[in-house]
């Protein structure tokens, strides 16, 4: 599986009893969280999505209360391949998505929706846009991405999509960003320009696969990995409390071991 996941960006682990169980407990504190006043600050895109950062209330161990602790061979993977065991688990972002997604969202500028639309907000995780210029810088170094479904629907109900492969791609960019820079430097370092670029030659390089994956699944993205979420499909289904799933993302502590990955 090591040599699968380093070669494809990503890996998927079947159905679990254990995290299966950490999914019912989960779920509802996640809509809970989605339907919080207070979280409103998270609705995007017109109401149709949630983004809902660090909006589960999980503890070190991804405990939700009275439910178990996150386990299973996808926290294995990362504890003993990626040797990130030891970095403790957020709150983990809730992503709740609706009928209609995307809808335009107040600033958004048209570009900016369109690429939503059309390349379903292709992205790396951690490389924030800032300013009115919109300018990418790394703010976040995380170590993986580990998505957990908790509500999901059918016939396209905007479901997580990768570039595979395109995690080679991104880092060899961000090599070249950073070559001759000490990381405590990376993050003034603007990759605006080597961002857009390195993201047309994914999309010209590397296929476009569309997750699909039910709670007691896990999905599993290198930390370069380019990845989105698509448009709701016309016909798709969901619950009525949307399309749900809970993504880990923890941070190193430094910058520097964020480039390395093509193998640990």
């Amino acid at each position: 599986m090591a040599d699968e996941f380093f070669a494809r960006g990503w890996l998927s682990f079947a159905m679990d009893p254990a995290l299966q169980a950490w999914a019912a407990a989960a779920l509802p504190a996640a809509r809970a969280a989605a339907d919080d006043p207070v979280n409103a600050c998270w609705q995007r895109c017109g109401g149709t999505w949630f983004v809902g950062v660090d909006a589960l209330p999980n503890d070190a161990a991804g405990r939700v209360g009275a439910g178990p602790p996150l386990t299973g061979a996808a926290s294995n993977f990362i504890a003993e391949v990626l040797g990130c065991g030891h970095l403790p688990l957020h709150r983990a972002q809730v992503s709740v998505c609706y009928p209609g997604y995307p809808q335009p969202t107040p600033g958004e500028s048209e570009s900016g929706f369109r690429f939503r639309r059309e390349r379903d907000a292709a992205h790396v995780d951690g490389l924030l846009a800032e300013g009115p210029a919109r300018r990418r810088f790394l703010r976040e170094p995380h170590a993986y991405i580990l998505g957990l479904p908790l509500a999901v629907g059918e016939g396209g109900a905007s479901p997580p999509v990768l570039w595979e492969g395109s995690h080679l791609v991104m880092r060899a960019a961000f090599q070249q960003a950073f070559a001759g820079h000490v990381p405590d430097t990376w993050r003034d370092i603007d990759l605006t320009a080597i961002y857009a670029e390195a993201r047309r030659a994914v999309f010209s390089a590397c296929r476009r696969v569309v997750i699909e994956a039910r709670p007691g699944e896990a999905i599993l993205f290198h930390r370069h990995l380019l990845h989105g979420m698509a448009p709701w499909a016309d016909g798709a289904v969901a619950p009525r409390h949307g399309r749900v799933i809970a993504y880990f993302r923890p941070q190193f502590a430094r910058f520097d071991p964020w480039l390395d990955g093509a193998r640990p």
